[in-house]
């Protein structure tokens, strides 16, 4: 049988004290020598070493200090040996700290006296205990209240003993005379306790006889009085209403553990609406009394569990809750805006989106260093609010667009996807969010917002006016052209380049002139100007925003500018009538994506334009050249299309989550009850059971062994069967394991001794750390009668799998391209596989991997040669596993690309990849 630990204490297994000088230390005079050898003999007893030869040497020198650290660590000495021997009779030489204990009881300290008393609460041996019973019953009538609370705490701990009601028959009666006494309230509350633990039904008739005395009694006792009263409505349902009584009264208690009790209590033992609002309100209160930030947490816990079974009455008090946002502190601001997206109604939307306004009218003027997050969190919440209420939209999007050219990139990024989302949602804001976003478009700083508001403005400008104005803004935000100036272009740059000797330049009326770098060139008697490599054009001060993005080499968004550009003069022809105007706006656009061209293909850059960017500019531009029918539909219709697609694929999803959540009965009332033990054993079961074996020797060594293994959360159990295939006795036999990776063995090896061709069950036990393919190793030692070294038999290794610990989980899009940026470790694999389909080689991924498929699946429709996906997982551990998979049909028909790992620790991202690379082929 396993023993009951009361002590904890790390031990350096690599400085082992010697039995021998503990005993030198325990006979000598120095008191602290005394306490440092008590405290390693403790820490090897708990360690598993016996050490009997300690115990007299501690009853002669040890018993009679009075010093008293050294009778602490007596006790707990005392506490942790071996008191019986294997047939459980007590051993003969505990009768030696019978009368030393007694005396104890009797001291004049009442420290001694009280601590004595406290250990005796952990004795289970009868006749060690019996003998003290008088003295443990003259401390319940001692001065001191220390010694008295643990004199009850004693006659409660020997009254539940087997034989307990024998050695004490008036317990009870004793205890309730000391509780009707009691002043001190710890001392009254163990009076209590014991009553409540061993004579129910009198602790309940104290309760009952002294009801309205319950709100004036102490903090600790009115816990027990709650403890009593849920397990007494457990057992007597019909007896609920007395009690309640209690319970409301105790909710103005000022303790607030007592009324954080209170509220628990209620909501166990009633679903009427007014004790749910009563512990609604009371956690309401906490969660703005309490300062700190745990407590708080703690209370938004339960209020969300509220939210889940009383959500009718946790509707009546969002504004209470939303209150919590007063706090600084991100997570429970984030666990709030949760609870509260989910309380919204018709009736209480607007207060809730007012509410939610002032707070990020907040961000913008307090000195937070993260109210940039917090104004983000509020962004996406009130995103959520306005697609579920689309009437609010109006009274928050304008207000939201002031943050288009937020300073945190991610809430300015939550902004434009908001405003394309309610555009498209809400076509009677179309002309108001028209016109905010035009006038508001150069305090724009960041590439992907701007990416998303060129996007909206080619989409939704429709009119003749609205086009015209867009078409002004981005010439305005894009500056001057060119982009870059380059005297007689980029001969200069050539003459520039050449070795330090004569070059000439052929132009009229020619004389000689020294460049910059030394060589020489003509130039013409008219022009006196020195040519000078190309240089970029800042523009004036009155330039935009997308020229400086331009000029840092971003020629994605030169490419949105030109699709943009392109959409707005398509419409100019479907809605002005002057075919002058439509030909000038079509020339300057070709001017603009021409000179973008010229600015990628100049040497101003550190990097030229990308292929995919260039091919993009060159089709837009044969686009305004030459448009037939089609291409215009496609253009103008068929990219909205895609996007309401989007939407309505988005909100189904929404839906079907809600669905799912929703759910909670997995079980029908008529379903059978599935009897585990009369069960039919099946076979799959048993194939399951067998992969699960491990062969950890071989079958010609002397000794065989095999282990089970099983993984449970944060633990894995190895179930290790060891065979003795000799005809001789093993003796000493020990399995020794050790670990590697983020694994720690819980146990220490026992030796063991194997008869002749007999088995061993052993168990091991390991605690899992982290999510990481973590390696367990070892051998099996033994030692034989004739042979007098030790036999070593080295074990396989066992490999930990990650998949063990990992399961497909769902975040937003945003979400997960905050993550990918933020994760520094990166594991990049190249796709090997004889699987020639996309989609079926993302579905063996996705199955090897055990992950969620974060990209639409109307996404990956079609045949196209190309394919890219998120894959998203969580570990029971909380780590996130991001991973990108993109891949190209060849044209033998084979699949290339990589595959893309990223997480916060360096484990999960190498288990992964090497999951990936021995999965991927396809093979198994």
């Amino acid at each position: 049988m396993e023993k009951s630990c009361t002590l904890l204490i790390h031990f350096d297994k690599g400085t082992p004290a010697i039995a021998n000088e503990i005993k030198e230390a325990l006979e000598g005079n120095d008191v602290s020598a005394k306490v440092d050898a008590m405290k390693k003999a403790i820490m090897l007893l708990l360690n598993g070493e016996t050490l009997p030869q300690l115990f007299i040497t501690i009853v002669r020198y040890v018993l009679p200090s009075e010093d008293h650290t050294v009778q602490k660590l007596l006790l707990l000495y005392l506490e942790i040996i071996e008191k019986t021997d294997a047939k459980g009779r007590v051993l003969p030489e505990m009768i030696l700290i019978c009368q030393n204990l007694r005396n104890n009881l009797q001291h004049p300290n009442e420290y001694i006296r009280g601590v004595t008393l406290r250990f005796l609460c952990r004795l289970n041996e009868t006749e060690i205990i019996e003998p003290l019973i008088p003295s443990v019953l003259q401390n319940l009538e001692h001065r001191h209240p220390f010694i008295r609370r643990n004199a009850i705490l004693a006659v409660m701990s020997i009254y539940k003993l087997p034989q307990g009601d024998q050695l004490l028959v008036d317990a009870p009666d004793m205890i309730e005379k000391v509780l009707s006494t009691e002043q001190d309230p710890s001392a009254k509350r163990n009076a209590f306790l014991m009553l409540f633990t061993c004579a129910q039904e009198r602790a309940t008739n104290y309760l009952l006889t002294h009801v309205d005395r319950v709100s004036e009694w102490g903090e600790l006792l009115q816990m027990v009085v709650l403890e009593l009263i849920r397990k007494v409505c457990r057992t007597n349902r019909g007896e609920k209403a007395k009690y309640i009584k209690i319970i409301i009264a105790l909710l103005n208690s000022p303790s607030t553990a007592v009324i954080y009790e209170c509220a628990g209590t209620l909501v166990s033992l009633s679903s009427a609406p007014s004790a749910i609002k009563a512990a609604a309100n009371t956690y309401c209160q906490l969660l703005l009394s309490q300062s700190d930030n745990n407590v708080k947490l703690i209370v938004l816990d339960r209020l969300n569990e509220l939210k889940s079974s009383h959500r009718d009455v946790m509707v009546d008090l969002i504004m209470d809750v939303l209150r919590a946002l007063s706090s600084p502190n991100l997570d429970i601001q984030r666990k709030t805006l949760d609870i509260v997206l989910e309380l919204i109604t018709p009736r209480n939307i607007n207060e809730v989106v007012l509410l939610l306004k002032k707070e990020v009218v907040k961000t913008q003027t307090g000195e937070l260093e993260k109210n940039g997050e917090y104004r983000q969190m509020l962004i996406q919440a009130i995103h959520s609010c306005a697609i579920k209420f689309p009437e609010v939209a109006s009274t928050v999007v304008h207000l939201l667009m002031d943050f288009l050219g937020d300073s945190n990139v991610a809430s300015a990024i939550d902004v434009v996807v908001f405003v394309r989302e309610i555009i498209e949602t809400n076509p009677k804001l179309r002309v108001s969010i028209i016109t905010r976003l035009l006038d508001t478009f150069y305090q724009i700083r960041a590439a992907r917002v701007c990416s998303c508001a060129l996007w909206i403005i080619g989409e939704y400008c429709l009119s003749l006016s609205e086009v015209e104005s867009a078409i002004a803004t981005i010439k305005q935000c894009l500056g001057d052209l060119p982009f870059y100036s380059a005297s007689e272009e980029g001969e200069a740059t050539d003459a520039s380049k050449k070795t330090p000797q004569a070059s000439s330049i052929t132009i009229s009326s020619r004389r000689p002139a020294v460049l910059a770098d030394g060589t020489y060139a003509t130039q013409s008697a008219a022009s006196e100007t020195a040519f000078s490599p190309p240089t970029i054009v800042q523009g004036s001060l009155a330039s935009g925003n997308l020229r400086s993005l331009l000029l840092t080499g971003d020629f994605f968004l030169g490419a949105v500018v030109a699709c943009t550009l392109t959409k707005l003069v398509l419409r100019l022809e479907e809605v002005q009538p002057s075919k002058v105007e439509v030909n000038k706006a079509t020339t300057q656009t070709l001017l603009i994506l021409v000179s973008m061209l010229q600015l990628g293909q100049s040497h101003v850059l550190p990097h030229p334009i990308d292929n995919d960017s260039y091919d993009r500019i060159v089709l837009c531009m044969r686009l305004l050249c030459n448009t037939g029918d089609e291409i215009r539909k496609i253009w103008l219709q068929s990219c909205r299309q895609s996007f309401v697609k989007m939407l309505s694929e988005k909100q189904l999803r929404e839906t079907e989550e809600l669905k799912a959540k929703a759910q909670v009965s997995h079980a029908q009332p008529d379903d059978l009850i599935d009897f585990y033990h009369l069960k039919s054993r099946k076979d799959a079961d048993d194939a399951n059971k067998l992969n699960r074996i491990l062969q950890l020797t071989g079958f010609s060594d002397p000794v065989y062994a095999e282990a089970y293994v099983t993984v449970h959360h944060y633990d894995i159990v190895l179930d290790v069967t060891v065979i003795n295939r000799t005809k001789e006795t093993l003796q000493n036999l020990c399995l020794e394991l050790a670990t590697m990776g983020d694994l720690k063995l819980v146990e220490r090896p026992q030796n063991y001794t194997l008869a002749p061709e007999s088995s061993k069950q052993i168990k091991a036990n390991i605690k899992v750390s982290s999510t990481e393919t973590g390696v367990i190793f070892g051998n099996i030692v033994y030692e034989t009668s004739n042979v007098l070294e030790r036999t070593v038999v080295v074990l396989n290794d066992i490999h930990i799998d990650i998949m063990d610990y990992i399961s497909p989980a769902v975040c937003s899009d945003t979400a997960f391209r905050t993550m990918w940026a933020e994760f520094e470790w990166e594991n990049k694999v190249a796709v090997n596989t004889v699987i020639q389909d996309e989609k079926e080689f993302l579905n063996h991924i996705i199955k090897s991997i055990n992950m969620k498929c974060l990209t639409a699946p109307s996404a990956l429709d079609g045949e196209c040669g190309f394919l890219a996906a998120n894959l998203y997982a969580k570990s029971i551990f909380g780590e996130d596993a991001l991973v990108n998979l993109s891949i190209e049909k060849q044209a033998d028909g084979k699949l290339s690309g990589y595959i893309r790992i990223r997480s916060k620790t360096q484990g999960i991202a190498l288990s992964l990849g090497d999951k990936i690379t021995l999965k991927q082929k396809g093979g198994s």
